[in-house]
């Protein structure tokens, strides 16, 4: 692939074919190592500043190598935009003929077996569910697709998709009757035979654990694997890596139980009967606990004296729905189906309760539970994925690219590859292009609280005042936490509502995360207070966003369960976990945050980190060093000045 520079150079096939594109020396040279990774079936790592350009960087070379290759993103969101806007413009560019094909989880496909049973069934939660699972209905009959984000009628998180989807465990696969026109299979098929396949980090490893949603079947066939956003990997690995059972998934079997039974079993009413105690039981199991969205370990929950008789009692409940289903498993495909999944849920319970004994292959996992509004997730994590993804990686030989723009700390890659178990990989890194030095200004106020002080939120929004109040573009105020939040909140709506009520003050949960960016632009001197959905993935350019104020550090909290067992593992491993561990992940969530506030050469705005650990504490300067080189203050008046001069 010896053209790649001419390809990215200024009067090249890129420049010609899109507006405004302008050569950039880092782009040219990782997509030069992009490539070399690609012909000699290496590992890279590398990490590419906010600007530098790296999707077309990797897409280039991909699309150049003559190979299979699969590009995996940290989000659906960052997956559609590859597949309908980059990859079309790269392709059209350089004039190739390459196939592309996008490939999500069956749960983003429409099913026509369920829509069928649901719309036949009549069981639905609200007469809005009910409108959108007939809007739903009528668009079945003219998508191409199946894929539901196509459907805009139907918001995402309509409870009515659960309806009109499949999941791994209630697909019927090729018993079902409408196996024909089956969109997954169709996407699946797509896929196969693509030469560049678009997927997402939570696909690509539900589908190495599970080999269930076409991921397996791509990956003997291709030469390289691109990560974007590679610095979600090991969360997400974690998550597939480890095992979870839930209510939900108990309620969805239940549900599903009924309404085969009202078309395959209507004379046997003992099965419903089943499906509603069971039901019953897994309702009163999530009840036992009065937390919402808690995490809890293994020792907090043992301490609910009411848990354990209520697991027994599920366990029970869905013994007795899997030996009545044994029964009536022969009238149906989906009879059949409800039947496995009720001896799977038996399986998994027992497996999370062996954890108690100690069990070998338990060791080096660790137990716990997620409590959310109305579900109870009981997981089981393992301490370390790089061992699993290692031999993943062993299995299966060819290239592998990391890229993101936050995975070293302070130039080393040391902690990202240890995590994943990269060794050997070859790492690279290029700065941003952006002249931070003349474009933005990083402020750390003076006279800060520890952040553990009871009144540490009213410092914060204390200090954030004089600077939104001479701001007049957009802000983004981020914490750490949701109480945070909702307080620093609080206290700039008192302050706003006397000195600017028109200015628009919006906050995280109001609305979903695309509707409050869309009015956040839209207004263009918003001030959006937001917890963590808003600290990656976010984009907002121009004067839209001057301002970016951050409450603290963002290290995890120390009582997470799985970061509390990972920090225990490795001080009996004699290893520093706040050095090896938590800092390194702190200076990575911090990199993201600040990300935010740059996002083009014409962007100019101040960072606000309120903690005094930056200044004070031995490891701030790790966490500054690892920041884009912007100017740096402790004055007000000088961070007040550099807004005012901004105009918006």
């Amino acid at each position: 692939m010896s053209d790649i520079p001419t390809t990215f150079a200024v009067d090249g096939p890129l420049a010609r074919a899109i507006d405004g594109f302008t050569p950039r020396a880092q782009q040219t040279e990782m997509a030069e190592r992009v490539a070399a990774a690609i012909e000699q079936r290496s590992v890279l790592v590398v990490e590419a500043g906010t600007g530098t350009g790296k999707t077309y960087a990797y897409l280039v070379p991909a699309l150049l190598s003559g190979t299979k290759v699969i590009v995996s993103t940290g989000t659906k969101t960052l997956q559609d935009q590859l597949f309908q806007r980059d990859l079309p413009t790269v392709r059209g560019a350089l004039g190739v003929p390459v196939t592309i094909a996008l490939l999500k989880g069956r749960a983003n496909y429409l099913c026509h077996y369920h829509l069928e049973r649901s719309l036949h069934d009549g069981r639905l939660g609200s007469r809005e569910e009910a409108g959108h699972l007939q809007a739903i209905a009528r668009w079945a009959k003219v998508t191409g697709s199946g894929d539901k984000a196509q459907c805009t009628e139907v918001p995402e998180e309509s409870g009515a998709w659960q309806l009109a989807t499949s999941t791994r465990d209630n697909c019927l696969g090729q018993d079902c009757p409408n196996a024909k026109e089956c969109f997954v299979t169709a996407a699946r098929r797509e896929a196969m035979e693509a030469d560049v396949v678009v997927v997402n980090h939570h696909l690509f490893f539900a589908d190495l654990m599970l080999r269930d949603e076409g991921v397996a079947e791509l990956l003997p066939a291709c030469n390289a694997v691109v990560f974007d956003e590679a610095h979600q990997l090991a969360e997400t690995a974690s998550l597939f890596f480890g095992e979870s059972v839930s209510t939900s998934q108990m309620l969805e079997l239940a549900r599903d139980t009924r309404a085969e039974a009202v078309i395959n079993a209507k004379d046997f009413k003992q099965l419903p009967e089943a499906a509603e105690r069971m039901s019953k039981t897994a309702r009163d199991l999530r009840l036992v606990f009065r937390e919402e969205n808690v995490r809890l370990s293994a020792a907090q929950i043992d301490e609910r004296a009411a848990f354990a008789p209520a697991l027994a009692t599920v366990l029970d409940a869905l013994r007795e729905l899997a030996g009545v289903l044994e029964t009536q498993a022969g009238r149906s495909e989906g009879l059949e189906k409800c039947w496995q999944r009720a001896l799977d849920l038996v399986a998994r319970i027992e497996r999370w309760q062996a954890g108690d004994r100690k069990q070998p292959e338990q060791a080096d996992r660790v137990r716990w539970a997620e409590v959310y509004t109305q579900a109870l997730a009981l997981n089981a994590t393992p301490l370390s994925v790089a061992d699993i993804f290692r031999r993943q990686m062993e299995d299966n030989p060819r290239a592998w690219i990391f890229t993101s723009a936050t995975l070293a700390v302070g130039g080393d890659f040391g902690h990202y590859c240890g995590e994943l178990g990269l060794a050997g990989a070859e790492t690279a890194q290029w700065g941003s292009p952006f002249n931070y030095g003349e474009q933005a200004l990083l402020y750390a106020p003076e006279n800060m609280p520890e952040p553990s002080a009871p009144t540490y939120a009213e410092a914060v929004a204390r200090a954030a005042w004089p600077l939104i109040k001479a701001c007049r573009g957009g802000v983004f105020v981020l914490c750490t936490s949701l109480r945070a939040m909702k307080r620093i909140h609080e206290l700039i709506e008192d302050k706003l509502s006397a000195y600017d009520p028109d200015r628009p003050l919006l906050m995280q949960g109001q609305a979903t995360r695309s509707e409050l960016l869309e009015r956040h632009r839209a207004a263009g001197n918003a001030v959006l207070v937001a917890s963590q959905s808003f600290w990656e993935g976010v984009d907002v350019r121009g004067d839209a966003l001057q301002l970016v104020i951050i409450d603290k550090l963002p290290f995890a909290p120390p009582d997470d369960p799985v970061l509390s067992a990972r920090i225990e593992h490795m001080k009996r491993e004699g290893r520093n976990a706040f050095m090896d561990y938590q800092l390194p992940h702190a200076v990575i969530s911090m990199k993201q945050g600040a990300g935010r506030l740059i996002r083009d050469e014409r962007d100019h705005g101040v960072l606000v980190v309120c903690d005094p650990r930056l200044i004070d504490k031995h490891y701030g300067k790790t966490i500054w060093r690892s920041l884009p080189p912007m100017r740096r203050t402790r004055s007000e008046d000088v961070a007040v000045q550099f807004l005012e001069s901004l105009g918006g």
